[in-house]
């Protein structure tokens, strides 16, 4: 999908690249993909000091964008473009606050916002946590997960046995399972899935938040063995997590990546406010 964005209309003259002035609204890149990024998206284009540029890959086909700020859709070609984009928008601060497993925009935004001597505010929701009765298999990779299901076998059966898997880890990976003809999967992701799948599948097309008594139903339905899934965190999608817990059935959770060196780390939509109103408030006098 190309980039698109609401213009900004005319600015009256030709602007020398670098931040704005002092007495203009901040200019924030927010970096979306998570429900905590809307949230703050929301927050912080209800408040003066700042204007917000709200950006989102658009690889979901009906996004959630808020409605109160700029919106733009689509990649940056890599580190390079988007310091190209964060220096014609005269962009003053940078916020990540992207899905915890968009590793590669990650990175391009520590790059970028380096390159081009910004701040970095992340907002990276914690990660789940396993509590007593919980069977979870922590895996760090999404390959990790593919071969642990290939010998994966239910209730202690035979390994011949083949396992029924909910697999909810979203479309980018679900070609790493094409290749496993034994289990049979379940996949639920929000938007139709695309390239190679497993031979014995169902896809079921839904979006949280869900809840407990229907995640329990679901996984009864459909006689799941195993649950496979990312550690998003959050309570969004965390009620799979519980059932399975009830039903005494095993997860496999991939661990997230981890956050780029120095990244500037807030675990809430409150302490992102805090962090980017201190960056605020010790913003120089002069542009770059």
């Amino acid at each position: 999908m190309p980039p698109e964005a609401v213009p900004r209309g005319s600015p009256g003259g030709p602007v020398p690249p670098g931040r704005s002035a002092p007495s203009a609204p901040r200019r924030i890149l927010l970096l979306g993909g998570s429900g905590e990024a809307r949230q703050l998206a929301t927050e912080l284009a209800a408040d003066s000091r700042y204007e917000v540029l709200y950006s989102l890959a658009g690889r979901v086909r009906d996004p959630r964008v808020p409605s109160s700020c700029r919106v733009r859709i689509g990649g940056f070609g890599g580190p390079d473009g988007l310091a190209a984009l964060l220096r014609a928008e005269r962009i003053d601060l940078v916020v990540d606050a992207t899905h915890p497993f968009a590793a590669r925009m990650q990175a391009s935004a520590a790059t970028a916002a380096a390159a081009v001597a910004l701040p970095l505010v992340v907002l990276r929701r914690p990660g789940w946590h396993e509590g007593p009765g919980d069977d979870w298999r922590r895996v760090p990779t999404m390959v990790a997960a593919v071969e642990l299901l290939e010998g994966f076998a239910p209730g202690g059966a035979r390994s011949e046995t083949a396992p029924r898997v909910f697999l909810t880890t979203g479309r980018g990976d679900l070609g790493l399972f094409a290749p496993l003809a034994r289990p049979w999967f379940l996949i639920r992701c929000v938007d139709p899935p695309e390239g190679p799948l497993p031979p014995r599948h169902t896809v079921l097309l839904d979006r949280g938040p869900f809840d407990v008594d229907a995640e329990r139903t679901l996984l009864r339905s459909h006689a799941i063995d195993v649950v496979v899934t990312k550690d998003s965190g959050g309570p969004m999608t965390a009620a799979k997590l519980t059932a399975a817990r009830e039903l005494g059935l095993p997860v496999v959770l991939v661990d997230r990546p981890a956050p780029s060196p120095g990244a500037d780390l807030t675990a809430s939509v409150e302490e992102a406010l805090t962090r980017i109103n201190e960056q605020n408030m010790a913003a120089p006098s002069t542009g770059l």
